[in-house]
């Protein structure tokens, strides 16, 4: 399999002005490089949902990236929309990503019952939605990356993808 493209989109009002700076992407860059995989598109983007919106549907169909982390927006927050953007363009929901992760979260911090991230299908693109805190984005990122070879290998339809890979716990 050919290395895997990653596409991290931060999704914050204060660090797209220049209000403050972000620090989960540079965090979420040395996950996924220790994993081998390759950065292939970033940005920051406002608390819109045209705006997430139109960023996924672009990196999915245009870049054609594996896989589509984002952070940030996923609270009870009024201006929190990333999920309902990413369901605006998903074709398939992966429920079990974003289960195991509010699962395996809760077990750290009771509020890991308010994130309601979701993760799906565009195309050939994963979309997986991450806390906005660098601890808890980091976290839950980890919590689904041995997993995710396999499911990338299933969604490109990849023949060796029948052949179950070996998870280390």
């Amino acid at each position: 399999m050919n290395q895997i493209q990653v596409g991290i989109l931060i999704v914050s009002d204060r660090a797209f002005r220049g209000e403050r700076s972000d620090a989960t992407l540079p965090l979420l860059l040395q996950e996924i490089t220790a994993q081998g995989w390759n950065l292939n598109q970033s940005a920051i983007v406002p608390d819109e949902i045209e705006n997430i919106s139109a960023k996924l549907v672009d990196w999915a169909d245009q870049h054609a990236l594996d896989i589509i982390l984002t952070s940030g927006g996923t609270g009870f927050a009024p201006r929190d929309i990333t999920p309902e953007a990413t369901k605006l363009v998903i074709e398939k929901e992966a429920l079990g990503l974003a289960e195991a992760m509010r699962a395996a979260s809760v077990k750290t911090t009771p509020y890991g019952m308010l994130s309601r991230g979701v993760a799906g299908i565009r195309k050939s693109t994963i979309i997986i939605n991450l806390p906005g805190s660098p601890k808890g984005a980091i976290e839950n990122f980890q919590i689904i990356s041995a997993i995710l070879p396999h499911a990338v290998e299933l969604v490109k339809d990849n023949p060796s993808a029948e052949n179950h890979h070996k998870i280390n716990h």
